[in-house]
């Protein structure tokens, strides 16, 4: 791409990213009540996100080949283990990647 294309491209996905950040701001301006369909959405979507999430990282796991996916399965155990014991997502989240790195460099070798 030439200098200005690549100028326009950026300004651009500037400007999106901004408007998305700013939008909610703009659509449910302070004092204003958020309508129910939102509510609702905040309360039940987070968790098929989730799984949609655990799907896509697990979707490329081999179990067949070492180390048959021992990490991801050890990691998944960790922080269901940590979450429902301290109800911290950063802990959990935190203490299973570890979980997971640690374990990808002892089994991969």
């Amino acid at each position: 791409m030439s200098l200005w294309q690549n100028i326009i491209f950026f300004s651009v996905m500037a400007f999106v990213t901004a408007l998305t950040r700013f939008l909610p701001f703009l659509l449910f301006p302070d004092g204003s009540k958020t309508p129910g369909f939102v509510r609702y959405l905040g309360r039940v979507l987070p968790y098929p996100v989730t799984g949609m999430l655990v799907v896509y990282c697990l979707k490329d796991v081999d179990f067949i080949c070492r180390p048959h996916g021992l990490p991801e399965a050890a990691a998944i155990i960790v922080i269901a283990v940590i979450h429902t014991w301290k109800r911290n997502a950063l802990l959990s989240i935190g203490v299973g990647t570890i979980v997971y790195m640690i374990m990808i460099q002892l089994l991969a070798g």
